[in-house]
């Protein structure tokens, strides 16, 4: 039998990585990241922010060798504190840093801090050529979301911790997407007559257009804008929701609403915002069905959590912040369990669950049960 051998070079490369990483107190990939983790849920509990750096040393260790990789390290060394800690967050390519107890200052102010000190560091020991090899980027949790935009120095760490595991499902999520695209797409064609009618039962009894657009926010807090059938008369006052999304968030619904069999309620089943289309709209949730447009776009897709608008997502606590971990969705699992008769804390823990245990079975089973969820009209109003 043939025996496979490994790459001498190969065996060097970790050799050394593995030499002087240990030497310079580097945390190996798989502690640096449960290391990450755990900051993360740390800072959940404790609301205390925390930097993580991440610097890309691109082609500057490949070849790699004792005295770049011990130049790189001691760098980053001369920039931290005791209480930080530097690991590989991909091994050989990434080093992180994680920088506790960063104060109260702006996010920005904090990243060039931070940015400067390490800049100096890498200047004095590594030539022009080896720094221009190097790329930094800077994630703050929790982080700023009013201030997040592409030009940003500053990045969300919703991105950082489950980006291994993401990665290792991207098949899944291409055909995730893909059956996002065909559905959507058959949706729409099958739905135009419907699209039509509706459309025009709106205009015939109330003023205004027939879509209702919203700002909300999708996945790692992306803005976008969110259609719907217009249920509500024009200019209805949106602080009747907003007190309702307070109150709902605290644990209770604005009234204490019960059905028949003494089931509470977490909707507003009295809105005199309403209109008589748009009652019957919700509650065979007809109105949802322009979201196939917003899935056709990528704004969405078929399965997720429901998209948050943006006073609901100012009083969430932080480790509500996960439900923002993956695409929002027209339906999933809070959808198919009940809807408004779930509270609060559990629908984002069911959220969250998704999250957490994403497949494509998973979107299946779910896309499955949704008929009989809205043909039943359990928790719709």
């Amino acid at each position: 039998m043939l025996g496979l051998q490994a790459d001498p070079r190969s065996v060097s490369h970790m050799s050394i990585l593995s030499k002087e990483s240990s030497a310079l107190g580097v945390l190996s990939q798989d502690l640096f990241v449960r290391f990450l983790c755990l900051e993360r849920k740390r800072a959940e509990r404790s609301g205390r922010r925390f930097v993580l750096l991440l610097v890309d040393s691109g082609s500057l260790l490949k070849p790699v060798t004792a005295a770049r990789l011990k130049n790189l390290i001691s760098a980053i060394a001369q920039s931290t504190r005791d209480t930080d800690l530097v690991g590989w967050y991909r091994e050989g390519d990434i080093i992180g840093v994680i920088f506790t107890e960063v104060g109260s200052a702006q996010d920005k102010v904090v990243v060039h801090t931070l940015s400067t000190k390490v800049t100096n560091s890498l200047y004095a020991l590594l030539t022009l050529k080896e720094i221009n090899e190097i790329r930094l980027s800077f994630h703050i949790f929790p982080e700023d979301w009013e201030d997040q935009d592409q030009h940003s120095p500053v990045k969300s760490t919703l991105r950082v911790v489950p980006a291994r595991e993401i990665t290792q499902h991207k098949a899944s999520l291409g055909l995730k997407r893909l059956i996002d695209i065909l559905g959507s797409s058959l949706g729409l064609i099958l739905c135009l007559p419907i699209f039509v009618v509706i459309g025009i039962a709106i205009k015939l009894t109330s003023k205004g257009p027939v879509f209702f657009r919203q700002v909300r926010l999708g996945q790692y807090g992306k803005k976008f804008t969110f259609l719907k059938f217009r249920s509500m008369h024009v200019n209805s006052d949106h602080r009747i929701h907003e007190e309702y999304v307070k109150r709902f968030i605290l644990g209770y619904s604005p009234t204490e609403q019960t059905t028949a069999n003494q089931q509470k309620l977490y909707k507003l089943t009295a809105d005199p915002r309403i209109t008589r289309v748009g009652r019957f709209l919700r509650s065979t949730s007809l109105d949802e069905l322009p979201q196939l447009l917003n899935v056709m776009w990528g704004h969405m897709s078929l399965v997720g959590p429901r998209p948050p608008v943006i006073y609901e997502f100012e009083r969430y606590h932080l480790w509500h912040q996960q439900r923002l971990l993956v695409e929002p969705g027209i339906t999933g699992l809070w959808q198919v369990n009940g809807r408004s008769r779930v509270p609060f804390e559990e629908m984002v823990r069911l959220d969250i669950r998704y999250a957490r245990s994403w497949s494509l079975w998973l979107d299946i089973k779910i896309l499955l049960q949704t008929p009989r969820a809205v043909l039943s009209g359990n928790g719709a109003y």
